[in-house]
């Protein structure tokens, strides 16, 4: 086994999978401009892991001596989690943006299933050494792993009532090769994957009138199979010049609808099937691990806001301007909020039942609550604080337009600041906070994992409230006898 390069990676899509986008089939999708971008950043993802200045960072060998990316390497101490930690910040560094679905995140959901492994032993070991090989074979064979959890949404009324299952994905058939399923995910990067972890993410099961246990199912996809088509939503930033959106224009993601039109599943690849505690347990655990990938993902974003809106104001010589300053405070404030939380969740982490070193939950489901909730609200500061040139400012061909160039630089220029060097600011903060792709990650990382109140369940039921309680029945002399409902 070998990490990949970036060249290896570009070639592995090359396996007649069924795409589209734009009223069209993609037959070439590693040079197609709407995914060569975005492919781009792949593969200079993996081509990092063979250079030397990077090798410690990002690497690891195993106890057999396989070097595998040190992101797929399973948490089994602290370190390993700050191992992960730097792995995020090294990668983000070089690209110089923020890419969500690269793999280290997704692969975090089959660790929640490796934990579930004396769960499904329970109910037929095969699903265990089904987790645990293909656990191993996306950090040996250096895979491109994503998720696909979300369905379209349709009557979900009939659902919750045990009518009807609508659209959602189920199982079809069963025959001695494996499992045939049909209906629908959506994925961001699957178009450009190797493969997906598929899977119910329903809260309400029930088996009244729709037998729910053919939507219970669990498995490894190969983005390439038979039978799967890959509808892709219109990009924002493709075609579009490079300095005047230096964000969309390279990293925008590219999100699809996965129809599974009777794929063949081989039972090897099947992690649970026709089990509904499976699939509640998989829904009340799946991002124990990858919730600290995203957020970090987050951080890094509060990172430029404090950057761009730094900037913005220091050329302008606004800097001590007490007004100016508390909004530069409140950014810091939120970006050091959701690195404490990050960082405690890893001070605190703890054992979970699989054996991996699990980051504290409670501190890091409210962390991720926290940075998703407040974003909005800081990306509008640094709106703020960059000013209404974000809104006016013409692109780089009219800036530089030799007919007018002499106005440009008596009316953009600012001490130091040439009026290139300010555009080529304000035309990052812009592309961060006010373009059309500024909008889409807003609304995307706000369900990308889970809906809001999903998230905020996920707070509740990991914080332990039992110490509150006490602390007030003793401090108000309460009776012990008093029973409570759960």
């Amino acid at each position: 086994m070998a990490l990949l390069t970036g060249d290896d990676y570009r070639r592995s899509l090359n396996d007649g999978r069924e795409v589209y986008i734009d009223g069209e089939r993609v037959y070439d999708i590693v040079n197609h401009p709407a995914f060569k971008p975005i492919i781009d950043v792949k593969a200079r993802m993996y081509d990092m892991n063979h250079e030397a200045k990077y090798k410690d960072k990002l690497t690891v060998k195993l106890s057999d001596g396989d070097e595998i990316c040190r992101a797929f390497k399973l948490p089994k101490t602290k370190d390993d989690l700050k191992g992960i930690r730097t792995y995020v910040e090294t990668v983000l560094d070089d690209l110089g943006g923020v890419v969500y679905r690269v793999g280290d995140e997704t692969i975090g959901e089959m660790w929640s299933l490796y934990d579930a492994q004396d769960r499904l032993n329970e109910i037929d070991p095969t699903y265990a050494e089904n987790i645990k090989h293909h656990v191993a074979r996306v950090a040996k064979e250096d895979l491109f792993h994503v998720s696909a959890n979300t369905d379209p949404k349709g009557d979900r009324s009939k659902l919750i009532n045990g009518e009807d299952g609508g659209t959602l994905l189920h199982i079809v058939a069963e025959n001695d090769k494996g499992i045939v399923v049909r209906g629908a995910k959506f994925e961001t990067a699957a178009a450009y994957a190797h493969q997906a972890f598929v899977k119910p993410t329903i809260s309400n099961w029930s088996n009244s009138s729709v037998n729910m246990e053919n939507y219970a199912v669990g498995f490894i996809c190969d983005m390439g199979s038979p039978g799967l088509k890959h509808i892709c939503r219109s990009p924002v930033g493709a075609g579009k010049d490079p300095v005047n959106y230096p964000l969309s224009s390279k990293f925008e993601e590219i999100d699809t609808l996965l129809i599974f039109d009777d794929v063949l599943i081989p039972w090897e690849n099947v992690l649970f099937h026709r089990n509904l505690e499976s699939a509640k347990y998989i829904r009340e655990t799946v991002h124990r691990y990858s919730s600290y990938n995203y957020v970090l993902r987050i951080l890094r974003r509060a990172d430029y806001l404090i950057g761009a809106a730094l900037l913005n104001v220091e050329q302008t010589g606004l800097t001590k301007i007490p007004a100016v300053q508390q909004k530069l405070s409140e950014l810091i404030n939120y970006r050091e909020t959701i690195n404490a939380h990050l960082t405690a969740a890893v001070s605190e982490a703890q054992l979970s039942s699989g054996g991996l070193m699990m980051p504290n939950q409670s501190l890091l489901y409210t962390g991720r609550v926290f940075a998703l909730k407040h974003f909005p609200e800081m990306a509008h500061l640094a709106r703020e604080l960059v000013g209404g040139q974000l809104a006016v400012t013409p692109d780089m061909e009219t800036m530089t337009d030799p007919q007018i160039k002499e106005y440009i630089d008596r009316f953009y220029s600012v001490g130091e600041w040439s009026a290139e060097e300010r555009a080529k600011l304000l035309y990052f903060a812009r592309d961060m906070v006010n373009s059309s792709y500024a909008g889409h990650q807003i609304t995307f990382e706000l369900f990308a994992q889970s809906p809001p109140f999903a998230q905020h369940a996920a707070v509740f039921n990991n914080y332990d409230l039992t110490p509150n309680r006490e602390m007030v029945m003793k401090a108000a002399n309460l009776s012990s006898s008093l029973a409570f409902q759960s």
